[in-house]
């Protein structure tokens, strides 16, 4: 999920990757030491899911669901690279330790690039780096012939060359053509629609099998509306997502959605307590840093929230960097209808947090500060993400054409948007408590509230720059880290530690989110580039700290457990 720096040695600074200082220049490629440091990035993390309160005929309904999610999976390898199947096959063959660990690596990345190092390839004989269109456009083609090529069509085709659900091919005569997910992936997808059909028929729960059978449809049909309007409907304790969702892996315009699946059990009991930030979201909204002009004055239903613990992930959902949270669906017409569905994964959040966070609070943060990292602050942030993931602008009037924050921002759209969220979603949280309104939360625990939820995040940013700084999450945390380190809210002291002035806090957050929720107001694809350009960069101190952070894993290698004895499968390496 990362995108490329120019020079290797400056991105294993900003990524803090566990590379040793003999690793291989640019373009060699690492040997068995080198890339066992690259494989201990990810800490194996054994995902056990209790499913003692499963229905019997759930359970079975479970089997097909993973069935059906490994097909993600097969579908995802040939979207990130047209070769990558014949590639993966090749290096099941070979059983020699660097081979079996160039396999492993592989898997962890779905491809020979590696996520964590600027997406630059950790296997000989392949592309230096991943292909920006990724397999979703020819490998020849240019913004600029795509851009010419989309304005000789009809209106409804244009918006089918920009949507979610199709590939751009090569046709006789080098001409481009639009080909529909349902028939590029036409025998995949029958035997997907197939396992989901099974679930459907093996489960008793009647909105769980109307997702399974509308989405089996949408497989075929490509038209994933109907589908998606269940899906936001699905009240079971089997929480299911699964098709073509997110957007990052293309790199030249951020429009084609990669196959995905997450197969959850629903944790009753946290979904309740949580289901009372879902009351607050319009109020929010009213109450956005932005001019009134671009509030929404009705964002639509309740947004669902659903806590889950992960049984099985596949696809765009387990490569690289694990995702700790999602907010979907994507299709805006959805979003004007029923807003959007928050799925909070707990599980995989407790391991990042105990695996990965607070090892490096230990290392960025003033001794002081180090007791205001705790969970319920960095859970609750997360929550916020995704929540106002769905506040601020989404449908524009740009010179009187209708268009959206996704189109006019194009390929910078993500790392605008997920920096959005991450600040809006403090400025949310900030919101509630000083109005009283944060559960759980008295008027004197207000302000160590903040405390912890600040200094939570300030040890998170660094979290997600070692993603890399052109990946969608990195980039975008290093844009904040800049402006709050120009605010004054987050400090670096002379010993190269941080901490949080948190009387400076509250109106950095409050600005930051103002300029940001603005440029997708306006659709400002010059401003938001710019701002990018100018600080979405580690400062010194930042890319100092970070150095420090080179022996803790950067995520987690999640281990099915309990999936792989519900649905035994042929280990992936």
């Amino acid at each position: 999920m990362t995108r490329w720096l120019t020079l290797f040695a400056i991105l294993c600074l900003a990524t803090a990757c566990t590379l040793s200082e003999q690793e291989p220049a640019a373009g060699a490629t690492p040997d068995l030491p080198a890339l066992q440091k690259r494989i201990a990035s990810f800490a194996p993390t054994e995902l056990r899911v209790d499913l003692s309160g499963l229905s019997d005929a759930d359970r079975q309904a479970l089997t097909k669901l993973i069935e059906a999610a490994r097909v993600m999976d097969d579908i995802f390898l040939t979207q990130l690279w047209s070769r990558n199947h014949a590639l993966y096959a090749e290096l099941k063959k070979d059983t020699a330790p660097l081979g079996r660990a160039r396999l492993r690596y592989f898997w962890i990345n779905k491809g020979p690039w590696d996520s964590l190092a600027g997406n630059e390839a950790f296997l000989p004989d392949v592309p230096p780096k991943k292909l920006a269109g990724a397999d979703f456009y020819p490998e020849d083609m240019t913004k600029q012939e795509f851009d010419g090529w989309v304005a000789t069509l009809s209106a409804e085709d244009q918006e089918s060359a920009r949507g979610f659900f199709t590939v751009v091919r090569r046709g006789s005569g080098g001409k481009l053509s639009l080909v529909p997910y349902s028939q590029e992936y036409a025998d995949r997808l029958k035997r997907a629609a197939g396992l989901l059909r099974e679930a459907a028929e093996l489960t008793e729960n009647g909105t769980l099998k109307k997702f399974l059978h509308t989405r089996a449809d949408a497989f075929l049909s490509n038209d994933y509306y109907a589908s998606d309007l269940a899906w936001m409907d699905l009240d079971a304790p089997l929480d299911v997502t699964i098709g073509p969702y997110e957007t990052y892996s293309d790199g030249i315009f951020g429009y084609k959605a990669a196959f995905e699946a997450y197969i959850n059990l629903r944790d009753d009991e946290e979904t309740t307590k949580l289901a009372v930030f879902s009351r607050y979201l319009q109020e929010i909204e009213n109450n956005l840093p932005i001019d009134p002009k671009y509030r929404n004055p009705k964002i639509g239903a309740l947004a669902p929230i659903r806590v889950v613990n992960e049984v099985f992930s596949a696809g765009d959902g387990n490569y690289g960097v694990q995702t700790a949270a999602y907010n979907l669906p994507n299709d805006e017409r959805v979003i004007r209808e029923k807003g959007s569905k928050k799925v909070m994964l707990k599980n995989v959040q407790e391991a990042k947090f105990q695996n990965v966070l607070l090892p490096i609070s230990r290392q960025v943060l003033s001794r002081s500060s180090q007791e205001d990292v705790d969970f319920d602050s960095f859970f609750i942030h997360i929550l916020s993400h995704e929540l106002v993931h769905g506040l601020g602008p989404h449908h524009l009037s740009v010179n009187g054409r209708e268009t959206t924050v996704r189109h006019e921002l194009k390929e910078i759209y993500s790392a605008i948007e997920e920096a959005k969220a991450d600040i809006t979603g403090l400025y949310a949280l900030q919101y509630l408590l000083d109005n009283g309104k944060m559960p759980g939360v008295s008027k004197d625990e207000v302000e160590a509230s903040k405390r912890r939820l600040y200094t939570t995040f300030l040890a998170s940013s660094f979290r997600s720059m070692r993603f890399g700084i052109d990946e969608a999450h990195g980039r975008g945390m290093a844009l904040q880290m800049s402006y709050l380190l120009d605010k004054g809210a987050f400090t670096a002291g002379p010993d190269g530690t941080f901490a949080v002035d948190v009387s400076k806090m509250d109106g950095a957050v409050r600005d930051l989110a103002h300029d940001l929720l603005t440029l997708e107001a306006t659709g400002d694809y010059a401003g938001a580039k710019k701002m990018l350009e100018q600080l979405a960069v580690l400062r010194p101190p930042v890319a100092k700290a970070m150095e420090r952070l080179a022996d803790i894993p950067t995520d987690i290698e999640p281990i099915f457990v309990t999936a792989n004895e519900v649905a035994p499968g042929p280990p992936p390496y």
